[in-house]
């Protein structure tokens, strides 16, 4: 792997800020700390991001980002955590967000290459990237520098965060193998979403560890109304499991409503704790949205982060009772 800036600061004994003013303003580093970071840079043979030093010294001052359209179906966003989160951390860098639609992917990756050759953005940050993603592939053909939460599969050429979400289900069904539970179920998104069997990876893993049958792995639409039917055809099987863990935290509204409609004891974890969660008294893993936010800025101004995976945390409420 390439040395990062960390690597240097780590090297010279400095902090990433100085590495980053001996790059790009060495007059406000003493003769001797620059000295030391310069060789630690020849040793290391670390190489600037030549983008990102670019758009530090561009004029405009504006980060492009595309406003998500708002799932019809979801009870919860974590665009809204993580919008705040990305002109948090821009704002601190001295940068801001221009928002901006688009009908699809394509769409949003030329109008994100119009925009920065007309001098609106300096850069842009890509949301929900996934395997065979266009949008890459189009900005670094046009230069358009970026960072993507999210991965393609093929993300050497641009730098990118994301989370780890197979740990996140696994945590999940930790917990509930802990709490007495033996047959698990899974209700997700359906197979091919990038997200989704990330998270069917992490309850699947953590079964076979505990040397525990998989229960049924139920998929459909991210909508309350799917998981009430996913959950119906779960307690409605001759040997019905115990808990399920959902790939979101609507599903698992969804199935938590049925469950508790019918009366039965049916332990229940989400993704995502949104609001909602904390509402229902649903247990749920939360996304570090804001790290993310403020890694992707770090990113795009100064190049590929030192650690790209982040780890979610899981929030235990009554939802997820024990056995």
């Amino acid at each position: 792997m390439q040395p990062t800036v960390e690597d240097v600061a780590r090297e010279a004994g400095v902090s990433r800020q100085t590495v980053s003013n001996v790059l790009n303003a060495p007059e406000r580093v003493r003769p001797e700390t620059r000295e030391r970071v310069e060789a630690a840079i020849a040793k290391l043979g670390y190489r600037p991001n030549r983008l990102a030093q670019g758009l530090r010294a561009s004029t405009s001052r504006m980060i492009g980002y595309r406003i998500e359209p708002v799932h019809p179906h979801a009870l919860g966003s974590i665009h809204d955590r993580l919008l705040h989160a990305l002109a948090d951390a821009g704002r601190a860098e001295d940068h801001h967000l221009l928002l901006y639609t688009a009908d699809d992917p394509r769409d949003e990756a030329a109008n994100a290459v119009a925009l920065h050759r007309a001098g609106a953005i300096d850069g842009v940050v890509l949301y929900g990237l996934h395997a065979g993603d266009p949008r890459p592939p189009a900005l670094l053909e046009h230069r358009v520098p970026f960072a993507a939460f999210g991965r393609t599969g093929a993300d050497d050429g641009h730098p990118w965060v994301d989370v780890d979400n197979a740990a996140g289900t696994a945590a999940a069904t930790r917990h509930l193998v802990e709490a007495g539970h033996r047959r698990i179920a899974f209700a997700g998104y359906p197979k091919g979403t990038d997200v989704g069997d990330r998270r069917w990876e992490g309850w699947r893993s953590t079964l076979d560890a505990a040397d525990l049958l998989p229960g049924p792995d139920l998929r459909g639409e991210d909508s309350v109304a799917t998981g009430a039917r996913l959950a119906a055809r779960l307690l409605d099987a001759p040997d019905p499991p115990t808990a399920v863990v959902a790939a979101t935290d609507t599903l698992a509204a969804g199935v938590l409503s049925l469950a508790r409609e019918r009366g039965a004891r049916l332990a229940v974890v989400g993704f995502d704790d949104t609001r909602t969660a904390a509402v229902l008294g649903l247990s749920s893993v939360r996304q570090p949205i804001e790290a993310v936010g403020h890694a992707m800025i770090d990113a795009l101004l100064n190049g590929p982060p030192a650690v790209r995976l982040l780890s979610p945390e899981l929030i235990v409420r009554g939802s997820s009772y024990p056995l």
